[in-house]
C-alpha cells in the first residue's frame, strides 16, 4: 500500500521558489525521531521535487473510526544555500492519495535550523472538544465594530497558534485558501468521498468567514482572526502537508459559504467527529462520511445537519486580487481584456517561475497561452486543463500579487 508525496520549497513566501534545494526524506520512528533515510531529492527551477511513492497503511483503515491508524508518518529535512535548514516531522501519507508538502524557508543569518512537528490528525488523536457557541451571532448596530456590509474573503487569516489566552503563542499570517486547506487536511481524511470532503470544506469556510465577518476576536481586544485550538476554532498546524484532492476542492469553492434566510452573516457551522463526541445540533464528521457513501451530495449532507432552510451564497469580493473572476472560463478562442489580464499576470509570474513560458500579450487565447496556463497548473498542483476557470483565475491572481510585491521590495 502506498501514497505519494511531492515537496515544494520556497523562500519566506511562495513568490521565491528555491531551485537546487536538497530534500532528504526519512522514516519517522515511534518516538518521533528520524530513522533510515529513504531518499534524497533536489528541487527544479520551480522549487519542486519529483513525486515519490511512500508506504502507507491500507485505504480501508481510514473508512471507519474503529480501524488502526490509517496513515504513516515521515520526516523531511530541507537545506539550501542562504536559508535556514527546515525539518518537518509528522508528514501524513494515506494510501492512494497525493500529499503536498509546501515548505517556506527563512533567510539564514548563521547556522540556524527550524524544527517543526505536525500534530496527529484530529480524527485519530483526541483533542479538546469545541465549546458550543450560537450558530448566528448577535451583531452590533452600525456604530459597532463590524464595518463590512457583506462577507468578504480576506487575503490573509491571522492564526493565533495556541489557546485563546496564551499570550506567548505566535501569530501566523496565512493566505486564506492555505488556511482552509490546512484545516481540512487536519480534520478530515483525504480518502473520504468527494461530496463528504466538499461538505466539510463548506463548514470550515462558513465557520471561518463568520469569525472574519463578525470580527469575533478583534472585538474582544485580540490581535488575531482565529485560533488553532479545537476548543474554540479549528485544528491548524503551521507548515503541515495538505492533500491534492482537498486542495483542488478548496480552490473550486473558497468563496462559498452556508447561510440562512434573514441573516447577513455566514452560518457558524460547528461540528464534531461523531465518534468520540456527540453533537446532535451540529454536523458529525463520521456521519457525513456515511452520508457521502450513500450518495448524498455535499448540499444534502449540509441540509441533513443544519436544516432544510440553509442555502449557499458566494462572497462578492475577494480581497487582495487585482480583478475578480469574469464569470466565464477562458479557453481557446476567447478574446478581450480578461485574456489580456491573464497573459500579463503569467508573464510577471514567469520572471520567478521560468518553467512557465512567457506569452504574447495580445488578448487572444491561443495555443501559446493555453500551454502557459497548463504549465502554471502543473507547477501549482492543479488539474492541468489549460483552461482558466474560477480556481485557476484566482490562483494566478494570488501568485501574481506575491511576485509583484516581492519585486517592489527589491
Amino acid at each position: 500500500m502506498s501514497g505519494k508525496l511531492r515537496v515544494s520549497v520556497f523562500g519566506p513566501t511562495v513568490a521565491r521558489p528555491i531551485p537546487r534545494a536538497t530534500v532528504r526524506l526519512f522514516e519517522q520512528q515511534i518516538d518521533g525521531s528520524a530513522g533510515n533515510i529513504i531518499d534524497e531529492l533536489f528541487t527544479d527551477s520551480s522549487g519542486i521535487t519529483e513525486q515519490i511513492s511512500l508506504a502507507s497503511p491500507p485505504w480501508e483503515f481510514s473508512q471507519a473510526p474503529t480501524f488502526p491508524k490509517p496513515y504513516s508518518e515521515y520526516i523531511v529535512r530541507v537545506s539550501a544555500y542562504g536559508f535556514e535548514t527546515v525539518e518537518i516531522s509528522g508528514i501524513e501519507i494515506f494510501d492512494e492519495t497525493v500529499a503536498i508538502q509546501n515548505i517556506n524557508m527563512p533567510y539564514s543569518v548563521g547556522m540556524e535550523e527550524e524544527d517543526l512537528h505536525i500534530g496527529p490528525h484530529t480524527l485519530w488523536e483526541e483533542y479538546p472538544p469545541k465549546i458550543p457557541e450560537d450558530a448566528v451571532k448577535e451583531l452590533p448596530d452600525e456604530t459597532g465594530y463590524i464595518v463590512l456590509p457583506e462577507p468578504v474573503v480576506p487575503e490573509y487569516i491571522v492564526v493565533h497558534d495556541g489557546d485563546l489566552n496564551n499570550t506567548r503563542a505566535p501569530n501566523y499570517w496565512v493566505p486564506f485558501t492555505d488556511y482552509i486547506k490546512n484545516v481540512a487536511s487536519s480534520e478530515i481524511y483525504s480518502t473520504w468521498p468527494r461530496e463528504t470532503i466538499k461538505a466539510n470544506v463548506l463548514t470550515i469556510l462558513s465557520f471561518t468567514l463568520n469569525r472574519v465577518f463578525t470580527e469575533w476576536y478583534r472585538g474582544k481586544g485580540k490581535n488575531f482572526t482565529i485560533t488553532s485550538s479545537t476548543q474554540y476554532d479549528h485544528a491548524f498546524f503551521y507548515q503541515r502537508n495538505v492533500f491534492e484532492n482537498i486542495s483542488n476542492i478548496v480552490d473550486e469553492i473558497f468563496t462559498t459559504y452556508v447561510t440562512k434566510p434573514g441573516i447577513r452573516q455566514p452560518l457558524f457551522t460547528q461540528y464534531c467527529d461523531g465518534n468520540r463526541s456527540s453533537c446532535p445540533d451540529w454536523m458529525s464528521q463520521w456521519g457525513s462520511k456515511a452520508l457521502g457513501d450513500q450518495g448524498y451530495s455535499a448540499f444534502e449532507i449540509l441540509q441533513y445537519y443544519y436544516g432544510n432552510d440553509i442555502y449557499l451564497k458566494q462572497a462578492e469580493k475577494v480581497a487582495g486580487v487585482p480583478m475578480s473572476f469574469p464569470g466565464h472560463v477562458l479557453d481557446i478562442g476567447s478574446t478581450g481584456n480578461d485574456v489580456l489580464v491573464i497573459q500579463n499576470q503569467l508573464n510577471a509570474i514567469s520572471n520567478n517561475f521560468p518553467a512557465i513560458a512567457k506569452v504574447r500579450d495580445d488578448g487572444i487565447y491561443g495555443p501559446q497561452t493555453q500551454e502557459s496556463v497548463r504549465k502554471f497548473q502543473q507547477v501549482f498542483k492543479m488539474p492541468q486543463t489549460g483552461v482558466v476557470d474560477f480556481a485557476t483565475w484566482y490562483r494566478i491572481s494570488d501568485i501574481y500579487v506575491a511576485v509583484t510585491r516581492m519585486a517592489e521590495l527589491f
